[in-house]
């Protein structure tokens, strides 16, 4: 199997763009549209001919450039099926458990409600990478807009179940902003300060911190730690269920400044 090749630049403010390049059948798939000029300034660079669109959820800043480049290429735009109205462009609706072919790998489709009520993630086994948009974060995870806490907790329980070596690529540069709010729940962790501390140089020296990986966030970050004595202790909710510290580490974001 040839591996596949990952572009990662920046879009708009602080999105990413993700192209994913099989070389073998010249296939490329844009992870989400936020932006048409940098994506086409990507592509460019490497030569690639974009095939395929891989939608994720139905906010604009990550369809905005979809019909642009179906117009431009005619690549085909696989998105949501509980959102299918609100993408532009879509031509093949996906659902929790489906999967198809890209590159000669087979690609999973992973409902993640919470974020929005019909995001989905795409998830390539063979490849060990995920693509998590704005359900996982590095050291967070997705606001939550249509739907409770409660169904965001189950959703992120799906993708910490993943392999711990499987490398996720996430929507949006908010990492710093999300370890230095880790620490005010989880203080006494001594791998997300040492991370934290690495995610500070990695932006100083004008690199991205994307991806992370499934196992690296199940150390440091605070939504998939829930279970942890020291953050429950820490929020004086000992006793409380799962989601409900979930529930309230989100709310506490929300607010942090």
């Amino acid at each position: 199997m040839t591996a596949f090749q990952i572009d990662v630049f920046p879009c708009r403010s602080d999105n990413f763009g993700v192209l994913l390049h099989d070389p073998s059948s010249g296939v490329t798939a844009s992870i989400d549209a936020p932006e048409e000029t940098p994506i086409l300034a990507a592509l460019e660079r490497h030569g690639w001919t974009l095939t395929h669109i891989f939608t994720t959820h139905h906010h604009n800043d990550h369809v905005a450039a979809n019909l642009a480049l179906k117009d431009r290429f005619g690549c085909t735009i696989i998105g949501p099926v509980h959102e299918s109205v609100a993408i532009p462009g879509i031509d093949r609706t996906v659902g929790d458990g489906d999967s198809f072919e890209f590159g000669g790998e087979p690609v999973h489709v992973i409902e993640t409600p919470g974020h929005t009520a019909g995001h989905v993630c795409f998830h390539l086994p063979e490849s060990k990478l995920l693509f998590a948009a704005d359900t996982l974060f590095a050291l967070g995870c997705g606001r939550l807009f249509e739907r409770p806490a409660a169904d965001m907790w189950h959703s992120l329980q799906k993708l910490a179940a993943l392999p711990d070596e499987t490398a996720v690529y996430f929507g949006h540069e908010y990492t710093l902003s999300n370890g230095r709010f880790a620490l005010t729940v989880d203080p006494d962790n001594e791998r997300l300060k040492a991370r934290v501390a690495e995610v500070e140089e990695t932006l100083k020296a004008g690199r991205y911190t994307i991806p992370t990986s499934i196992g690296l966030e199940k150390e440091t970050n605070p939504y998939l730690r829930v279970a942890d004595p020291a953050i429950r202790r820490n929020l004086l909710m000992e006793t409380r269920e799962n989601e409900e510290v979930f529930a309230e580490i989100r709310k506490r974001k929300d607010n942090f400044k």
